[in-house]
């Protein structure tokens, strides 16, 4: 303290008393490191109407306070040095004490400019549905032996205690989960623990549905629209990762359709939403949020191989799937045996260089095969026809068939083709249920 005090001797008395005062309402641990990854903080709150009085004139601080040489000169090498703690809350007692904490846990700071990034949206976005995003446990073994856990995640969708979450986290794909027989370990964010029933599960999407009982309120997340996403919007991807729970990460939409045959999945044509979001083992089921805290995708799976390449199911797909559970109990899917690609310019370009006969089109969708057999072959469907209408509406994507057709199993469908020379052809094509024994 001498130091101190004769360096601003000749200053006034005045200056002296306010420094003391500050040094003493800042004591504690300080310490110092030539390493710039080390960062100190020490934060000061004063009352409004002490404020003016113990702020020191900047040639003051500057003097009574040297910056040792071994420190840089960048104030930010000081930085922060973070605190982490977690806490188990009490069971809230009505509806309104989960809104009441929710509300607490969203700043209340001025709203930025409209389309712009805040210093609180991200937290602001994972506050709303952080308390729904739930952490779920599968016992795996087989013969009675005990061979570990399966970890993952998911979401209060209802307050019912509707869960939604990834079929690969809790059904049974590999003969290891008979010690579960069909339970689930849950534990939400405020520390209570469920357990939990498989109700609904669609191998396909890989979506499933998990049941609670509680008799106290759950707290939901809202659902919102993943048709409105664009490439570089703000994403938060929120779950358990290696079971390490209320764990929150940010980025942004990649790709809003990104196809299950780009990342050479079999089976039914699938489409993700790409995201950089840090996704590890245990995020599968957790939600993808937008910044208004309104879950838009399922977390479903990584590429291993590589970082910032995680994929989730949109929620828009999910919110259909939910309606097939609560109609038939699983997802009915109407197979009609053909291969399809969508149609655009350049295709189209390219495929009237290769045939002068080649339709006059600029949209449809193209059949390049028929599987023998199938519902399309006995319709007179051939390789090479364009699909233009189907039951009389224009179409011009797969996605736009798998809309119309919906779950209509058994139904005739008028379908409208184009094929060589411009001939048009209607034909009559019922759907079979594509997984009739699930």
């Amino acid at each position: 303290m001498v130091p101190i005090v004769r360096n601003i001797s000749v200053c006034n008395r005045r200056y002296l008393l306010r420094l003391v005062a500050v040094a003493a309402a800042g004591s504690g641990l300080l310490y110092s490191k030539s390493d710039s990854n080390a960062r100190a903080t020490v934060s000061l709150k004063v009352l409004v109407p002490q404020r003016e009085s113990l702020w020191l004139p900047r040639q003051i601080t500057q003097d009574a306070f040297p910056r040792p040489s071994f420190l840089s000169s960048d104030p930010w090498q000081l930085g922060l040095l973070p605190l982490f703690s977690s806490r188990i809350g009490s069971v809230p007692s009505s509806d309104s004490d989960i809104k009441k904490e929710a509300s607490e846990a969203v700043r209340d700071d001025p709203k930025p400019c409209c389309n712009c990034l805040g210093r609180d949206t991200i937290a602001n976005a994972a506050a709303r549905t952080g308390p729904a995003v739930v952490n779920l446990s599968v016992p795996q073994g087989f013969y009675g032996l005990s061979t570990g856990k399966s970890i993952g995640s998911g979401t209060i969708i209802d307050k019912d205690g509707t869960i939604l979450t990834c079929a690969h986290v809790v059904v049974d794909f590999q003969g290891m989960r008979g010690l579960s027989k069909g339970k689930i370990d849950v534990t939400l964010q405020d520390g209570r623990t469920f357990e939990g029933t498989v109700v609904n599960a669609d191998l396909p999407s890989d979506i499933a549905i998990v049941k609670i009982h509680s008799k106290t309120p759950l707290p939901t997340a809202k659902l919102g629209s993943s048709r409105e996403l664009r490439p570089g919007d703000w994403v938060v991807a929120m779950g358990c990762p290696l079971s390490l729970q209320n764990t929150v990460t940010a980025g942004i939409v990649s790709c809003v359709d990104r196809k299950s045959s780009d990342l050479g999945l079999g089976g039914m044509q699938r489409e993700y939403l790409q995201t950089d979001c840090a996704i590890n083992g245990g995020n599968s089921g957790g939600p993808l949020v937008n910044i208004d805290g309104e879950v838009v995708g399922v977390n479903i799976m990584k590429v291993l191989a590589a970082d910032g390449l995680g994929f989730a199911v949109p929620i828009d797909s999910v919110s259909k799937i939910i309606e097939h559970f609560k109609k038939s109990g699983r997802v009915v899917r109407p197979w009609l045996g053909l291969k399809m690609v969508d149609l655009n310019d350049m295709i189209i370009s390219q495929l009237k260089q290769r045939d002068a006969t080649f339709p006059n089109v600029n949209k449809g969708i193209l059949v390049p095969m028929v599987t023998p057999g199938s519902p399309a072959d006995r319709a007179g469907f051939h390789p090479g026809d364009i699909v233009i209408e189907l039951d009389g509406k224009p179409v011009a994507s797969i996605k736009e068939i798998i809309e119309i057709m919906g779950d209509r199993v058994g139904v005739p469908l008028k379908v409208l083709v184009k094929r060589g020379n411009d001939s048009l052809v209607t034909l009559t094509v019922i759907p079979e249920d594509s997984n009739p024994d699930m």
